[in-house]
C-alpha cells in the first residue's frame, strides 16, 4: 500500500505516446502533403497534355499536306529539236519509260511514237488532257519554184528548169548550210556535215540484203539534215526498219533517201532546193544509235540502190 495514502499515477508507455502522435500530428501533416503532391502533379500534367495536343495537330497537318503534294499539277514539257520519247523519259525520270510517256500523250503525239515535232506539249507522269494539235511544219517551197520543176514531163526540159531553179536557190542554200557542209557550185550538198561511219556495200548479216545499201553519216541526234539537191518529196513519214524517212525525186530521175530521222520538216508533194532542211537526224527504226542513213536509188523503193558517194561526186560534191 502506498505511503501517505496517495495513489500512484499510472505512467503511459512510449509506444502509446508514439501512436497518439502518429494518430494526431501525423494526420495533420499528412493532409497538406497529399494536397501539395496532387497540385504539383496537375501542374506537370497540363504542359504534357498541351504538348500532346501540339504533336497531334502537327500530325494532322502533315497527313493533310501529303495528299495535297501527291495531287500537285503534273509537269509539262515542250519538245525541242532533237528530242525523242526515250530521251525525254530518261532525262525526266518518267516511271514506265517512253512507253508510259507515249501512252499518256498519245492524243498529242499521234499514231507514230517515233515522230515528235518541236513545239509539242507533253505531260510528264500523268495523262494528258490536251487536244491533239500538230505543230507548224516548215513552210512549203514557193509555188513558182514548184511549177518550174513539175511544169513539163520532158526530161531534158525538166533538167534545164531544175538547173535554173538551183542556180537561183544556190545562195540561200549556202547560207542555210553549216560551215563544214560540202556545197558544190551546182547547188548540190552533202546531207550533213559529218564523216562516214559505214560505207556503201559493207557486207554483214545485220542487213537483209547481205550488205549495206547506203552510206551512214556521223550525226548526233537533232543534227540538221538537208536535201542533197533540188527535187520533189515523194514520201515523208514512217517506213518500218528505216524509221522516219524522206525520199526525194531529183531531175535526173534518181531518188535520195534519208532515214532514221527524229523529226520531219517536209511533206509529200513539196518541192525542195539543194541545201534545204528536210528534218533532223535521230535513231528511229532499226538503229543502234543516232546517225543518218543515206541512199541514192533508181526508184523510190528499197533494192534499187547505187553508190551514194559516187553520185554526189558526179554532181561536184567533194565527199
Amino acid at each position: 500500500m502506498p505511503a501517505n495514502g496517495k495513489h500512484r499515477r499510472k505512467k503511459s508507455t512510449f509506444l502509446t505516446r508514439g501512436l497518439v502522435a502518429a494518430g494526431t500530428g501525423g494526420a495533420v501533416v499528412a493532409l497538406p502533403l497529399i494536397g501539395a503532391t496532387g497540385a504539383h502533379a496537375a501542374e506537370q500534367a497540363a504542359p504534357a497534355a498541351a504538348s500532346g495536343a501540339v504533336v497531334t495537330a502537327a500530325a494532322q497537318v502533315k497527313a493533310q499536306a501529303a495528299p495535297a503534294a501527291q495531287t500537285a499539277a503534273p509537269k509539262t514539257y515542250s519538245v525541242v529539236a532533237g528530242d525523242y520519247l526515250s530521251k525525254i523519259a530518261a532525262e525526266h525520270d518518267v516511271a514506265g519509260g517512253w512507253q508510259r510517256l507515249y501512252a499518256d500523250n498519245r492524243q498529242v503525239v499521234g499514231e507514230n511514237p517515233s515522230l515528235i515535232l518541236p513545239g509539242m506539249k507533253l505531260t510528264l507522269g500523268a495523262k494528258s488532257t490536251a487536244k491533239a494539235a500538230a505543230p507548224k511544219a516548215a513552210a512549203p517551197a514557193a509555188p513558182k519554184a514548184k511549177a518550174k520543176v513539175t511544169q513539163k514531163a520532158a526530161p531534158t526540159g525538166e533538167q534545164t528548169r531544175a538547173s535554173r531553179s538551183t542556180e537561183r536557190a544556190a545562195a540561200p542554200a549556202a547560207a542555210q548550210s553549216s560551215g563544214s557542209t560540202q556545197t558544190a557550185s551546182s547547188g548540190w550538198v552533202t546531207p550533213v556535215a559529218g564523216g562516214i561511219s559505214t560505207s556503201y556495200r559493207t557486207a554483214g548479216a545485220m542487213w537483209s540484203s547481205g550488205y549495206h545499201t547506203g552510206a551512214d553519216f556521223i550525226a548526233s541526234s537533232g543534227t540538221t539534215v538537208r536535201a542533197v539537191g533540188a527535187g520533189t518529196v515523194v514520201s515523208a513519214g514512217w517506213s518500218g526498219a528505216y524509221g522516219n524517212e524522206v525520199v526525194i525525186k531529183h531531175a535526173d530521175g534518181n531518188y535520195s533517201q534519208y532515214a532514221h530521222l527524229s523529226s520531219l520538216a517536209v511533206s509529200a508533194g513539196q518541192s525542195v532546193s539543194g541545201g534545204q532542211q528536210i528534218g533532223l537526224s535521230g535513231s528511229t527504226g532499226n538503229s543502234t544509235g543516232p546517225h543518218l542513213h543515206f541512199e541514192i536509188r533508181t526508184s523510190p523503193s528499197y533494192g534499187s540502190d547505187v553508190d551514194p558517194l559516187a553520185y554526189l561526186r558526179q554532181h561536184g560534191v567533194s565527199v
